[in-house]
């Protein structure tokens, strides 16, 4: 296990950082028991590094091992921020960040398009098998906060491990192609097009 911290201090934080964008690969409810995760390692939102890859199971609860494993089995020993394209991945296969955090001992950043509809959220979770996972799961990430990307447009994060106004820089830096951070972008493209053979949908 890595050693974990309660915040992560960056004294400054380089055009060059060191993160990896996470996003999950397209998949069926009825037919796929299993789905990819793609990571994509960037020096800041410009320079792409790597590529990473595992499985999670849809609407299982394995999403938070198979991410510790894939960082901490990486060779790219100097990642400093994980971002995550939502706290789901596999339909509600939902991510425990401040575990991801105390076992990688990297920051972590949920980016979210809009403000999740939490009454909804709730209704959904109430009765299901692992509901006490999962709201150990959202009480971790906490409550999303506004970054704007673009000019008049935003979006919506939780993070854990460091401070907002960090993630809020880190967010900001590399988002350089769109409202989204770039490596969540291309970890997006790469996810759909090694499923379906070509890149498909919005990124």
């Amino acid at each position: 296990m890595a050693s974990s911290k309660t915040n992560i201090k960056f004294y400054s934080i380089k055009d060059e950082i060191r993160v990896l964008g996470v996003d999950d690969a397209p998949f069926s409810l009825l037919e796929d028991d299993k789905t990819y995760i793609i990571g994509t390692v960037f020096r800041g939102g410009s320079w792409i590094d790597g590529v990473m890859r595992s499985e999670v199971e849809v609407d299982g609860i394995d999403s938070t091992d198979k991410l510790i494993e894939m960082v901490n089995k990486s060779r790219f020993k100097d990642l400093r921020v994980i971002l995550l394209d939502g706290l789901g991945f596999g339909g509600f296969n939902l991510v425990d960040i401040k575990r991801l955090h105390e076992e990688t001992a990297l920051g972590v950043i949920v980016v979210v398009r809009k403000m999740p509809d939490f009454k909804a959220i709730d209704e959904v979770v109430s009765g299901l098998r692992h509901e006490k996972y999962y709201r150990r799961c959202m009480l971790h990430a906490g409550k999303p906060f506004k970054v704007v990307t673009r000019e008049n447009k935003h979006i919506y994060i939780q993070y854990h491990g460091l401070s907002l106004e960090d993630a809020r820089s880190i967010v900001k830096l590399t988002s350089t192609r769109s409202l989204i951070p770039e490596p969540i972008r291309v970890a997006h493209l790469i996810a759909s097009g090694f499923v379906l053979g070509e890149s498909k949908g919005n990124a």
